[in-house]
């Protein structure tokens, strides 16, 4: 077990925004929130982060409270791509992606990490971009760039490391959607996790491991795509009819809203 959260709650300003929320994730698990707008997802991602200092005691990493891990150790450890990352920035696009490498030089970057923020680059798409100005970008190419940014700090030897990406493929079209999610499919093969905030169930259905289906705050469903895909349990989350289908490929559950 990489990462373990137990009990977890959480409120701001007297609302409740997460209720007793258990949570275990194994090494080489791709796990995917979902859920309506309002339910928790990109919090407790924040919780699990370590983003959300009032409840980190309730969280371990590696067998050890996410309270007691150092900043700077688990810089190497964990990284996160947020919803807030397409705001201004008055720099080029390689100097960006080069803020993943800081926990790994004090002053100068090495030609090594110069060689990872460029593999990055290529990886995600956005070499090509390196020397332009960050703020001429379209909204899905400041999105590529900052997932870049990621992929660049967790390229290290290191064994077990946790990725967390809330909605990463906002502004994304269909062929960088699915390079990318192609992308952290195979970091988690390598015996590392993430954890991914979505909307789109039937990609959830195509890549997760296991999916946390949340509703106010609450869990109504936790397991594989084929175990919580069922008509009932997502009505009971979106309160909206669906019907759910195999797909004619993968023959994972797909589902097809309907009004």
């Amino acid at each position: 077990m990489l990462i373990h959260a137990q009990n977890i709650t959480f409120a701001r300003r007297n609302f409740r925004i997460l209720n007793q929320v258990d949570l275990s994730i194994n090494k080489g698990e791709l796990v995917v929130f979902l859920g309506p707008n309002g339910a928790g997802k990109s919090t407790l991602l924040s919780v699990l982060s370590k983003e959300v200092k009032e409840t980190s005691k309730d969280v371990s990493f590696k067998n050890k409270s996410l309270s007691e891990w150092k900043t700077i150790d688990l810089a190497f450890q964990k990284a996160k791509f947020s919803q807030e990352n397409n705001r201004e920035i008055e720099l080029v696009v390689k100097d960006i992606i080069l803020m993943g490498r800081y926990p790994y030089f004090d002053s100068l970057p090495r030609d090594k990490d110069w060689k990872i923020v460029e593999e990055a680059m290529r990886e995600t798409e956005v070499f090509h971009l390196k020397e332009q100005n960050y703020n001429s970008l379209s909204g899905g190419e400041k999105q590529r760039v900052h997932l870049a940014r990621v992929f660049a700090q967790l390229n290290n030897s290191e064994e077990g490391k946790i990725a967390f990406f809330d909605e990463p493929l906002n502004n994304l079209d269909v062929r960088h959607q699915y390079r990318i999610l192609e992308k952290i499919v195979q970091f988690t093969r390598q015996g590392n996790v993430a954890v991914i905030v979505l909307h789109d169930l039937n990609l959830a259905a195509e890549y997760a491991d296991r999916v946390l289906l949340l509703k106010k705050g609450k869990v109504v469903a936790m397991g594989t795509p084929k175990e919580v895909f069922n008509e009932k349990t997502i009505f009971q989350a979106y309160d909206f009819p669906c019907k759910i289908v195999q797909h004619p490929i993968t023959e994972n559950p797909m589902v097809l809203f309907k009004n």
